[in-house]
């Protein structure tokens, strides 16, 4: 089984590449199940109805979330009927969505759990017992686990990905989005990686306008923040993974610099 993870698609920009380069890495690289994190793919916080249908036709199958989930309102309309967008399974109590969903393509099978970290981030449940709970569950129907690991520590990833070592094929560390380069399989077959890194402007910081950012450290007054112009890149990862075993077999960063894409 191939599948390719696209980090933290920021804004128009973002949207741009993923439209650039997915159909031909899905073509080169003969992907079974593309997945994306879209938590900031609407002007940089958030996702809305239609730009979850602009990433599917681009040849996305799957969405993540983040602790942006709920920045666009809209997303109560639609994230319930929606099996291919999942938020993080350890938001507490029975807030809307799925945390994980199972993917079907040409006779094979990979479910994706979507968790959230709580070093420096808001206070949700743990994602080491909820990885538990969901795996439980996950495991009776099928083998192969993908984990999108939404978080600000790398070591809370890192212990994260050695906890579950043996259990998931992957787990891809998002929401820092700057690409990582300790990308490594796992003594019992878990691949992991810090940050996939972000996709969308390479010219700004994060994502963001470089001069509003300079200013707001300068000054330490509030900025609006708006989606940086320029030039755009792209980060992902490829895995291989057997499918009789749920193991990784290989895991590539990819990452590519393109022409600008104006807009928001």
């Amino acid at each position: 089984m191939k599948i390719l993870f696209i980090g933290d698609i920021f804004g128009n920009p973002g949207r741009k590449a993923v439209k650039e380069f997915v159909p031909q890495l899905k073509r080169e690289l003969g992907i079974d199940f593309c997945i994306a994190n879209g938590e900031n793919s609407a002007a940089g916080s958030g996702i809305t109805y239609l730009i979850a249908q602009e990433l599917y036709k681009s040849g996305v199958d799957c969405i993540t979330m983040g602790n942006h989930t709920w920045s666009k309102k809209e997303i109560l309309n639609f994230i319930d009927s929606d099996e291919n967008i999942i938020r993080p399974a350890n938001l507490p109590g029975n807030v809307p969505g799925r945390g994980y969903t199972i993917l079907k393509s040409n006779g094979k099978e990979l479910a994706v759990l979507n968790l959230m970290g709580r070093v420096y981030m808001d206070s949700i449940d743990c994602p080491f017992q909820v990885a538990d709970r969901e795996l439980q569950e996950i495991k009776s129907k099928t083998k192969v686990v993908f984990v999108d690991m939404h978080a600000e520590a790398t070591s809370e990833k890192c212990a994260l990905a050695w906890y579950l070592d043996g259990r998931i094929c992957c787990l891809a560390g998002t929401h820092t989005h700057v690409q990582t380069a300790d990308e490594r399989i796992l003594p019992c077959g878990t691949a992991l990686i810090s940050d996939v890194g972000m996709t969308g402007p390479y010219d700004g910081v994060i994502g963001v306008d470089k001069e509003l950012i300079i200013e707001r450290f300068i000054t330490r007054m509030p900025q609006k923040f708006e989606v940086a112009r320029g030039r755009v890149q792209f980060c992902a990862i490829h895995l291989e993974v057997d499918e009789k075993t749920g193991k990784c077999i290989n895991i590539e960063r990819i990452f590519k610099v393109a022409d600008s894409f104006d807009g928001k």
